[in-house]
């Protein structure tokens, strides 16, 4: 049995759990005001909430994250390049002189893509392998990494590429298959002048010179006979040739024989006077199968 004082105590802590149960009760409006003003809150963020878009399955997710990753790799490459060309100024002019020269003088003789990435690739790699070892091994003192030791490195990796490339064989096989077949050619003189125009890279007759067997210009000839081949071969007219009904055209029009054909004093022959060329042309015309009419 409950005295009367325990009675009272029970009384009171059943009211007080009541009211906590209940919520607390506001007397004033601004109270109200309050309440009301987080529950909208509440309520629009739970809106919020449902109306993004989260995808069934982490696959966008993943590529996302990939690209960013791939985004952050390439700046801090980008960033440790520039650190070292203002670290080594002298270094980085002159290889902008070398890679410059060596863009140019490869597009002016016709440089397959390929042959870039190849040379660049094997200079590249073993200059990078050697700037991270020497920034590893060089104390807050003394740095291994000087314009002297990098240019040597550069340059003897240029040197042990150019012997390197030799052993790649592509180029070296200068192979002429069998005539089967040419055009109709209106006189001897046509094909003779066809002949030191054109079949230096559109026939099975190509005179491959001595120095196309040196790498890379070995590889420059090479993929200009097979894409000459390609486009139209007039040792094999026994079988379509998608581009012959062109040959007045570019003939007309000066890209064939190409400028790079001729340039540097290679393939003399193929340099026809103005009067040659009309002659040329007026033999393809009377020749079947080499224009569009």
């Amino acid at each position: 049995m409950l005295s009367g004082t325990d009675k009272k105590v029970s009384h009171r802590m059943v009211r007080r759990r009541a009211k906590v149960a209940s919520g607390p009760i506001f007397h004033r409006s601004s109270d109200i005001v309050n309440i009301q003003f987080i529950e909208n809150s509440r309520s629009k963020l739970d809106k919020s909430w449902m109306n993004i878009d989260v995808p069934r399955d982490f696959s966008t997710y993943g590529e996302t994250m990939k690209v960013v990753k791939l985004t952050s790799l390439v700046r801090t490459f980008i960033n440790w390049l520039w650190s070292l060309v203002k670290t080594l100024k002298l270094t980085a002019a002159v290889v902008v002189v070398m890679s410059l020269a060596f863009i140019g003088i490869s597009v002016l003789i016709g440089m397959p893509p390929f042959g870039f990435v190849v040379i660049i690739g094997l200079v590249a790699i073993p200059t990078l392998w050697y700037i991270v070892r020497a920034q590893r091994t060089s104390t807050s003192t003394v740095s291994k990494l000087t314009n002297t030791r990098l240019l040597t490195v550069i340059f003897a990796a240029t040197l042990g590429t150019m012997v390197a490339i030799q052993a790649i064989p592509y180029g070296r096989a200068h192979s002429n298959p069998p005539i089967t077949g040419e055009p109709e050619w209106a006189t001897p003189r046509t094909r003779e002048l066809m002949v030191r125009a054109c079949f230096g890279c559109h026939s099975n007759e190509v005179e491959y010179p001595a120095y196309a067997s040196v790498a890379p210009i070995s590889w420059v000839v090479e993929a200009h006979v097979a894409e000459g081949r390609e486009k139209v071969n007039y040792s094999e007219f026994d079988s379509r040739q998608r581009g012959a009904d062109e040959t007045i055209e570019v003939i007309q029009e000066g890209s064939m024989p190409p400028a790079y054909y001729t340039r540097f004093g290679r393939h003399p022959e193929a340099k026809i006077t103005n009067a040659e060329l009309q002659e040329l042309l007026v033999g393809l015309r009377a020749t079947p199968g080499l224009s569009e009419d």
